[in-house]
């Protein structure tokens, strides 16, 4: 298979619902298949979300290019990840933001997507196992957080987080089936845009949802 030109195509697809070049550029440069299992490695340019173990997933690649799209970044943010997964969505950050903070709670999980991020030899990238509060306080505020898994609502520890002017992307609503929220933060007042319906694991710990 030759994942460059099933990258190209699956880009070229994305044209029709993702206006910013640069968000598209960058997930050009990304090799979705290092990210994916390798028994899955030939599916890794379909445009669908993918197993990569422990109940997890890699996102489809249409929803990392919207949330990505709608953090506006300009190479200049410093950017709060919570949910490494496989490290892909932390990839496609790193090549358009000055610096990723990204936070994962499975200890294995967070192992191989710094292996991997290491290996593609990314220099902008701080990856920690996540703490039981939510977000990474110690380096906050930051100019954008994005959330790779659902909550039950807009935790306020993470708006607290967030720089004045920021934007954050989260999926929330039930265990099973979110909307995709868009929150931009002013000194006075917090606006929210409904971006989509969508479909997200579960966010684990304070602020979200039991373990089960």
């Amino acid at each position: 298979m030759n994942y460059e030109t099933a990258r190209s195509a699956l880009v070229n697809n994305l044209k029709a619902h993702i206006g910013d070049e640069h968000v598209l550029e960058a997930m050009l440069r990304v090799p979705r298949e290092f990210f994916v299992s390798p028994d899955e490695k030939h599916l890794a340019y379909e445009d669908r979300p993918l197993s990569i173990g422990m109940g997890q997933t890699i996102s489809q690649p249409y929803i990392v290019a919207l949330m990505t799209e709608a953090l506006e970044l300009s190479s200049r943010e410093k950017v709060l990840e919570i949910g490494t997964g496989s490290g892909y969505q932390t990839a496609v950050l790193a090549e358009l933001s000055k610096l990723v903070i990204t936070v994962e709670r499975i200890p294995e999980l967070a192992r191989q997507a710094k292996d991997r991020l290491d290996v593609l030899g990314y220099k902008n990238i701080i990856a920690e196992i996540a703490e039981p509060e939510i977000g990474w306080q110690a380096a906050a505020p930051y100019e954008a957080i994005i959330v790779t898994a659902a909550a039950p609502y807009i935790p306020e520890k993470l708006l607290a987080q967030l720089a004045v002017g920021g934007r954050m992307v989260i999926p929330v609503g039930s265990r099973y089936e979110q909307n995709l929220y868009k929150v931009i933060k002013y000194a006075d007042r917090n606006e929210i845009h409904n971006l989509c319906g969508c479909r997200f694991v579960s966010l684990i710990g304070k602020d979200a949802w039991d373990e089960e």
